[in-house]
């Protein structure tokens, strides 16, 4: 039998062939083998079982045939130090995201002098954002929307494995939300042009409804800046994800319904403007 060292330089080599990520092999690896990086590097010239071997080359054959990605293969992925179950019905969550999650909480230190706060993640699909900051800051009464039932049940889910209260509503936007209140909106909605193209692994496994924001990616934005007036407390702030070339879009149209608002956009690990935060009312 091959060892665990002459698998991963096997499957390294077919996915560098098939034009594919070779550290998506190392996860499949580690996942089958249940090692830690660390276990795996001690037991690198040791022989894989045969048993291991063949549900690690069938997974890898999904990946790299089928197309699958491999967090929707392994059926969970690390956000922020959580453990998230991943399905086709909502997108998968994305390192660059955590940032937006840092920030907010920096910012909720800055402006809201650790107080109580009524917090909202509006489409929030698997509920990484609303759950991870339910679990990072005990002082936030989160609730969280979407239009999709199957990506609702999914977050809902996931807020029960990791044992927090998160007040989820069915229904598309802000509508669900008419009659409260609320100091944060946080959203990270979909911003992908109609006419853009997108890599065939998100476009084939992720549900278009959370890619797709209109002809120019910003209807989602429009829409939220708009209708918050009607959710927002005097005081509150307003925080998006966003592509990275839609800056000055997005503060035009916070400064349209909020002219007297402060509005910061910062950039993310790979310098892009990707995090915009429109505070009203301080």
């Amino acid at each position: 039998m091959p060892s665990y060292k002459e698998v991963l330089k096997t499957a390294k080599t077919l996915a560098r062939k098939a034009k594919k990520e070779p550290s998506a092999v190392e996860l499949l690896l580690l996942h089958f083998s249940e090692l830690e990086p660390s276990e795996l590097y001690l037991k690198f010239t040791d022989e894989m079982p045969k048993e291991i071997e063949m549900a690690f080359f069938e997974a890898l054959s999904l990946y790299l045939e089928k197309n699958k990605p491999v967090q929707q293969i392994i059926g969970f992925v690390y956000f922020y130090g959580y453990k998230f179950k991943v399905k086709n019905t909502a997108l998968i969550p994305r390192f660059e995201t955590e940032e937006l999650v840092a920030n907010t909480l920096i910012y909720y230190d800055e402006y809201f002098a650790n107080k109580a706060v009524d917090v909202v993640d509006i489409g929030t699909g698997s509920g990484c954002l609303a759950i991870t900051l339910a679990k990072e800051e005990p002082l936030m009464k989160v609730t969280a929307t979407d239009i999709s039932e199957s990506a609702l049940l999914l977050a809902k889910e996931n807020a029960e494995a990791l044992n927090v209260q998160v007040n989820f509503l069915l229904g598309d936007m802000v509508k669900p939300l008419i009659g409260n209140y609320y100091d944060i909106i946080i959203s990270n909605p979909p911003y992908i042009p109609l006419s853009e193209d997108v890599d065939p692994l998100i476009y084939d496994n992720e549900p278009h409804i959370a890619l797709f924001g209109g002809e120019d990616g910003l209807d989602y934005y429009r829409e939220i800046i708009k209708e918050s007036k009607a959710i927002l407390k005097p005081q509150a702030m307003i925080a998006f994800e966003h592509a990275y070339d839609k800056k000055m879009e997005i503060h035009m149209l916070a400064k349209q319904y909020y002219p007297e608002a402060q509005v910061f956009t910062l950039k993310d690990m790979q310098n892009k403007d990707r995090m915009t935060f429109i505070f009203i009312g301080f």
